[in-house]
């Protein structure tokens, strides 16, 4: 059985704490939603068009209020009728090769949990909320498609890191170093192969056609110091109207991509802009510096995971005692662990878009310098907003709490000083 220890009381806290926090500030957020047309973006919102991304704020907020209140209360649960301690006996159970494989049972039982926990809520947003409001371009086949995709790739990549690390654990001295390194090297890996091997199993990547655009691409990426070895065009509308581009690669092996629904709904210089606002976080050390604090926050996170993982540790005992596992083990305590550790996590989270925004801001900023024009960039991001049904002027709590990028009214002013 659980034990009521400081930790237990810590948890529980901060899990309707942080509810709590996301409640008000979906209440907030609604509030401030405006009543009337904001003046910088008359020229492309109508009432009708804003009360339509009133309706959207809206339904996506019940949604998301609906969908935390049971992700908090199916886990909170699992965990007071001793879930954790009868999902450890059965992955022993299951598994006779030794506490790896015990291990990787136990993992592939919580991803399984999570996936058809998180499903049925998958399955809503798409073929109903996206539907209703017009971005669902997927189809049953594509969607069922990319949840066994996901889950393939889950095995395929999934199982080798997580057997390692739990060896590691289990046999090498100082573990949490070793664990950190063989992560942080996988992390590299997959994000080199990502470009060629991950994302094509998702959406067909075509060789952008020769002509005006493509040209102009070339010179904007040469005129900034970065040279690209391909420039594609994603068929993102096959699952959304929603419109992207994206750059991948490493050193001479930069790629960019861009959704042929951006292409559909923006003009030339518009499409340049957004581009360059893509090369400004490169070129600025936006990518170099997320890498590095991404490799140092891991580290961080790997000596804790040492710590809850420690067979011998107090602080190990006293976790695993809250939530009513009898044997201390590696596969439990990083489970455990992660539960722990979501606050802290929402705490860098927020420090994190505090960090993200500022670097749009800059990159925003190089965009319009590189170009020579602010204005192309500033109608882009106006015509993306009215396109995704985005709050014009979101509180700052939300802000504050979620936003990775400014508010486009906070853009569209800065790019008015550049």
């Amino acid at each position: 059985m659980m034990e009521w220890n400081i930790l237990a009381v810590v948890i529980l806290i901060s899990m309707f704490a942080l509810w709590n926090l996301d409640f008000a500030a979906a209440l907030l957020n609604l509030k401030a939603f405006p009543e009337t047309v904001p003046p910088a973006l008359a020229d492309i919102l109508t009432a009708e068009s804003l009360d339509r991304s009133r309706a959207y704020l809206r339904t996506n907020a019940v949604f998301q209020i609906i969908r935390s209140s049971v992700m908090l209360a199916l886990p909170i649960a699992f965990w007071m009728l001793g879930g954790f301690q009868w999902l450890d006996e059965t992955s022993r159970a299951l598994a006779h090769d030794g506490p790896v494989a015990s291990g990787l049972v136990f993992f592939a039982c919580c991803a399984l949990g999570i996936q058809l926990l998180g499903l049925p809520f998958s399955w809503y947003d798409t073929f109903v909320i996206e539907e209703k409001f017009g971005f669902n371009r997927s189809t049953q086949a594509t969607f069922w498609g990319d949840q066994i995709k996901g889950l393939l790739m889950l095995a395929v990549l999934g199982v080798p890191i997580a057997a390692a690390l739990l060896w590691i654990f289990l046999q090498v001295p100082h573990a949490w170093l070793w664990a950190w390194a063989v992560f942080t090297v996988f992390q590299l890996l997959l994000t080199w192969l990502a470009p060629s091997l991950i994302l094509p199993l998702f959406n067909k990547f075509s060789p952008m056609p020769e002509g005006g655009l493509k040209r102009r691409i070339e010179e904007l990426g040469e005129r900034c110091g970065f040279p690209l070895s391909g420039v594609f065009v994603m068929d993102g509308s096959k699952r959304s109207t929603k419109a992207n581009a994206f750059f991948t690669g490493f050193g001479k092996r930069k790629k960019i991509a861009l959704f042929d629904t951006l292409m559909e709904k923006h003009g030339e210089d518009e499409l340049l802009g957004v581009l360059a606002h893509e090369i400004g976080h490169f070129r600025l050390g936006h990518i170099r510096q997320r890498l590095f604090v991404g490799v140092l926050q891991s580290a961080a996170l790997f000596f804790l995971l040492g710590l809850a993982t420690d067979p011998h540790g107090a602080f190990s005992r006293q976790l695993f005692d809250a939530f009513g596992v009898a044997q201390i083990s590696p596969h439990v305590g990083i489970l455990l662990f992660t539960l722990l550790f979501e606050p802290v996590s929402r705490v860098l989270g927020v420090l994190a878009n505090a960090w993200s925004r500022r670097h749009e801001f800059e990159a925003d900023a190089f965009a319009a310098n590189s170009t020579g024009d602010a204005k192309p960039l500033s109608e882009a991001l106006k015509k993306l907003s009215a396109d995704q049904l985005s709050h014009p002027s979101p509180h700052p709590l939300r802000v504050w709490l979620d936003y990775s990028h400014p508010p486009l009214l906070q853009r569209l002013q800065a790019l008015e000083k550049v």
